[in-house]
């Protein structure tokens, strides 16, 4: 876990001086506190492990280094924000809102105005460094509804501007290619009420031309991606980058980083919250759309050798929507208007010059477009009170740049460089010597590097490089960038020695080239200059320029038929950047280098009216991969940067300052005198603490609020010192803290417990009393109960019979019958005997209701069955007891059984249940084996495959059996000519039998069990008697007297 996160969980570590226990591991968050503060390598490596660590940012002194990530870290949340605001600089890790609120607090208790200068190279973080100040002061500022507008549109400026003035290059993907200073206003509470934007060199020539691998402004991309299909119709335009000569020159108009469709979204919205109206809308996107078209216009040479346009299709869409004369821009497009005395005269473009005046109008009508667009913005931003307004400037300036070719652009932006290095120098030198003055402390001179020759040999006027190019651009004749080189020879001297001490034992020699040339140059530079090359020494090494394109450049010049052209324009925006009054103008406008000269000078006014805050961007590497340090690389950057520079103005004094109730507060553990508590002057205190730790005379100074140490090894020894101490006292603290918390607890406990045993023992006593005097009444009630309990219900015995009626219930509540042959029921008392036996009855009737419902189907079936055979033979035939428990089958014989001609004869009728029988016939009383098969409607005595005899039961006239064990069933028929007589059928289970032909006949009244003998019908007319009798054997046979005597033994009982 990096130092800075250990530091925030303790609160005493969040300062400069608890970070110092990790500096083996993590560095130092100031590299004023660095031993070798000279050393490149030092700072390198202080450097690289903060950024392994994704410590992005570090301080020298008040100046913030921060090294782009090229990653999301998880420290600009608005809790970080909070974490921040109020709190002193030095007091938390080092980070941009530090830097921010530091500047806000400031301006809001000294009512001054501040500004924070950001600088670093091409995707170091320039950019994103000012949107998270801005953020910053949009959330921790105060803020009314109304204010809130102002707060939004100048959180939205910054998408509108990076969309016109930001581009892909190859070092960024979104470069900013113009300087921006910001200036938020504030109230005199503190809130952001207005703002201000200054910008500075747009690339104009960038709209006509890019190099490999880079892109031309967003803008154009984000139009032809996100604008909807209706604007680009109208627009004239088509979706496909790859169709505009403008889009198509480096040859990467997609990236992947960039996702221009939510760009343009956000663009639009940025539109509406800034006020922009909807007509100015469609003028700009219309001019946008014109520089594109502008870009597909191609030339030809005629016969004559003039430039002509073949293909009017692009001039017609710039016709329509910059609103100027199709013919008269086509005229002066191909056409340069000279005046010659009192007469102007058309002189026809050769092809080079008509793409000179094309590109001519597309860079002046972007380049003034983008001036229109900030002053747009400057007028929503503006604040109509006219109180006075404290400001924080934020100057978001190209870095120092040293490319493979460096032109004209180049030299702007590093003398611009030069400028700042100088003023960042100056601020820094002047706060050290007054902080040392309010002190009381003798000042001591810190030699360094002015730089001051080199800008004066860039803007020193009559001999700078500046005027001498001005000078080539205005005199009559024909100048080119070789004779500007030339100048630049007869004017430059070879070369001038200045001294300058104070960076090793030995003094510098620096040699400035004034400039140099290749003719100028000696034998071994010129290997490394060409003919049309000149080099500068800057301070942060040296830069070889091409001179080739400076005039053109500088000069910026616009064809005064064209100029008119615009001037004419029906578009709002265009009409505005191009007045009439130029035309009337004779005097040549000021060169783009002096423009810029003059805007910087008027830039360094406004800093030096206002106090510093200073941000260094640093890219770790060239490819953008996160945790990668290149050494060589970012050394470069620290060179040019200035930060060896600055580091060694900040050392050159005292190394660590610090007020001295601060330092007392924390150190003062150090020593007995001042431990726990000093009670006198802070600076007494804090010398008895220095002279007991054992500082030396040359180690430290006393000023008159703060305490100045000389080299950091002494602060990181006391540091050292503090750690080993605080250890030890947050032992004792602890032992000690932990008995009195101990001590604590158990008196309070303590007390807890007695008030806890009083209460409680007050709380059981009145239970208890309430307790008897509630069982007193009880008792008493229910005496009066049982003593009137045999009277009708009344107040003297209702309470007591309702006792013994709950008593009852809840008693038979565990006594009641399990089952219907349980016959056991709890005797009731006297007063409740009605209703117990009304209860008994339910709940029998409950459980026969139950146990019926439990029957399944089958059972309920058999049930039924046994309930008409108990109907029939219970109590009139032997061995009826014995068959109860047997339960009935469905069938004795299956149908497979049964002979399938049988089957076939009694098809239409379903079987129900077959029996083997033994049939008594009518000759003799011979014994015959038969089937009984019962059918739904008759019954049927079958012999093999021969139906014997038909038994309908709808004629059935009875059915007899004796009382005595035997098997015989008399099946007794109408006497009719169908009918041979009776059947005589003995059968083993007669029982089931007689049961199922009964039921199924639904005769059951017609079953007899007679005793003795029975008369039966054995044919026509004629009728025979069976007599039943007891023996020793059972048999059936036909007695001398002829009748049939059936034998039965004796059942047992």
């Amino acid at each position: 876990m990096p130092a800075e996160k250990e530091e925030v969980e303790d609160n005493t570590d969040e300062n400069m001086e608890g970070a110092l226990i990790a500096r083996d591991r993590v560095g130092v968050q100031d590299f004023v506190l660095l031993d070798s503060h000279t050393s490149e390598t030092a700072f390198l490596n202080n450097l690289r492990k903060r950024y392994q660590e994704n410590l992005i940012y570090t301080y020298i002194g008040t100046l913030l280094v921060s090294v782009n990530p090229y990653k999301e870290l998880d420290i600009y949340t608005v809790t970080q924000m909070q974490l921040y605001r109020g709190v002193n600089f030095f007091e938390l890790p080092p980070h941009l809102y530090a830097i921010a609120d530091n500047a806000y607090r400031v301006m809001c208790s000294e009512y001054n105005n501040h500004f924070i200068l950001i600088s670093g190279e091409s995707g170091a973080g320039k950019t994103e460094a000012s949107k998270k100040i801005l953020q910053y002061y949009a959330v921790t500022c105060p803020t009314t509804e109304q204010l809130q507008i102002v707060r939004d549109r100048l959180l939205l400026s910054n998408p509108v501007l990076e969309a016109f003035g930001n581009a892909k290059t190859l070092r960024n993907d979104n470069s900013s290619r113009f300087g921006k200073y910001m200036d938020i206003q504030f109230d005199f509470k503190g809130a952001p009420v207005g703002g201000h934007i200054l910008s500075y060199l747009i690339e104009k020539s960038r709209v006509v031309h890019q190099n490999h691998g880079e892109r031309n402004f967003h803008i154009f991309y984000q139009l032809l991606e996100g604008g909807d299909k209706d604007l680009l119709c109208w627009l004239g335009l088509e979706r496909n980058p790859q169709k505009y000569a403008y889009l198509i020159q480096g040859r990467c108009a997609k990236v992947f980083s960039i996702n221009d469709k939510n760009d343009w979204k956000i663009v639009r919205k940025a539109f509406s919250i800034i006020d922009f109206t909807e007509k100015d809308i469609e003028h700009l996107f219309g001019i946008v759309a014109s520089v594109l078209h502008l870009g597909n216009i191609q030339f030809e040479e005629d016969s004559n050798g003039h430039a002509i346009i073949r293909d009017g299709t692009q001039i017609k869409w710039i016709s329509k929507l910059l609103g100027v004369h199709l013919s008269i821009l086509q005229e002066s497009l191909t056409h340069r208007k000279i005046e010659a005395r009192s007469e102007e005269v058309l002189s026809p473009l050769n092809v080079d010059l008509a793409f000179y005046a094309r590109d001519a109008v597309a860079k002046a009508i972007y380049g003034r477009t983008f001036t229109w667009l900030v002053n747009k913005i400057n007028g929503s931003l503006a604040n109509k009170d006219s109180t006075r307004k404290t400001v924080i400037g934020l100057l978001d300036i190209y870095g120092f740049e040293v490319l493979d070719t460096n032109s004209f652009e180049q030299f702007c932006i590093n003398y611009c460089n030069e400028k700042l290095q100088q003023l960042l120098i100056e601020m820094t030198l002047k706060a050290e010597q007054e902080e040392y003055e309010l002190e009381g402390i003798e000042w001591e001179p810190i030699p360094y590097f002015n730089n001051k020759i080199i800008c004066d040999l860039v803007e020193q006027k009559h001999k700078g490089i500046i005027s001498i190019l001005d000078e080539e651009c205005l005199r009559p004749g024909e100048a080119t960038d070789l004779s500007f080189l030339e100048k630049l020879e007869e004017k430059g001297k070879i070369s001038q020695t200045i001294l300058l001490p104070g960076f090793t034992l030995k003094l510098r020699k620096l040699v400035i080239l004034l400039p140099c040339s290749r003719k100028l140059a000696d034998q071994k530079t010129r290997k490394s200059i060409d003919w049309v090359d000149f080099r500068l020494l800057h301070y942060a090494g040296e830069v070889t320029y091409c001179a080739v394109g400076f005039l053109e450049k500088n000069n910026d010049l616009l064809y005064r038929n064209l100029k008119e052209v615009l001037c004419n324009s029906k578009n709002g925006i265009i009409r505005e950047c191009f007045l009439l009054s130029e035309l009337d103008n004779r005097r040549r406008p000021e060169t783009v280098a002096t423009q810029f000269k003059n805007s910087l000078m008027s830039l360094i006014e406004i800093l030096m009216s206002k106090e510093p805050s200073y941000v260094r961007c640093i890219k770790p590497n060239e490819n953008k991969e996160p945790g990668k340090f290149d050494d060589y690389l970012i050394r470069h950057q620290v060179k040019y940067l200035g930060l060896m520079e600055h580091l060694r103005v900040r050392r050159a004094g005292f190394a660590y300052r610090r007020k001295y109730e601060l330092f007392l507060q924390r150190y003062k553990s150090l020593c007995p005198a001042t431990w726990p508590h000093w009670h006198g002057p802070a600076a007494e205190g804090v010398e008895r603490l220095i002279k007991h730790i054992g500082y030396k005379p040359e180690e430290y100074k006393l000023g008159r609020t703060k305490i100045f140490i000389r080299f950091p090894k002494t602060l990181f020894a006391t540091e050292d010192a503090f750690e080993f101490r605080k250890h030890l006292l947050v032992s004792r603290l602890q032992a000690k803290y932990k008995g009195c918390l101990g001590k604590r607890e158990y008196q309070k406990k303590r007390e807890a417990a007695i008030k806890l045993e009083a209460c409680w023992r007050g709380a059981l006593a009145r239970k208890e009393a309430k307790k008897r005097t509630w069982a007193v009444e009880i008792i008493r009630k229910f005496i009066n109960g049982f003593i009137n309990r045999k009277k009708p219900l009344c107040p003297e015995n209702i309470e007591f019979v309702k006792l013994v009626q709950y008593k009852y219930f809840m008693k038979l509540r565990d006594h009641v019958p399990k089952n219907v042959l349980d016959k056991s029921w709890l005797q009731p008392p006297s007063i409740l005997e009605e209703t117990s036996e009304m209860l008994h009855k339910i709940c029998i009737r409950n459980l026969v209701r139950k146990y019926c419902r439990g029957v399944p189907a089958e059972r309920k079936v058999q049930l039924q069955q046994k309930v008409v055979a108990s109907a029939v033979f219970r109590g009139k035939k032997e061995g009826y007891l014995q068959s109860i428990t047997q339960p009935f089958m469905d069938t004795r014989l299956k149908e497979n059984d049964i002979n399938p001609k049988v089957l076939q004869l009694i098809q239409g009728e379903k079987i129900k249940y077959v029996t083997p029988v033994i049939k008594y016939d009518r000759n003799g009383f011979k014994p015959r084996d038969r089937l009984l098969v019962l059918t739904q409607s008759s019954a049927y005595v079958v012999e093999m495959a021969k139906i014997k005899q038909k038994i309908d039961y709808a004629t059935l006239k009875g059915i007899s059996t004796s009382n005595l064990s035997d098997g015989i069933v008399v099946i007794h028929v109408p006497e009719d000519n169908k009918q041979k007589g009776d059947a005589i059928l003995q059968c083993e289970h007669v029982f089931e039998t007689v049961t199922k032909l009964c039921m199924l006949a639904n005769k059951q009244n017609l079953v007899k069990v007679v005793q003795g003998s029975l008369q039966f019908r054995i044919g026509s007319g004629k009728e025979g008697t069976m007599v039943f009798t007891v023996g020793q054997e059972p048999q059936v046979f036909k007695a001398k007297n002829g009748q049939l005597t059936v034998v039965s033994t004796q059942a047992k009982s």
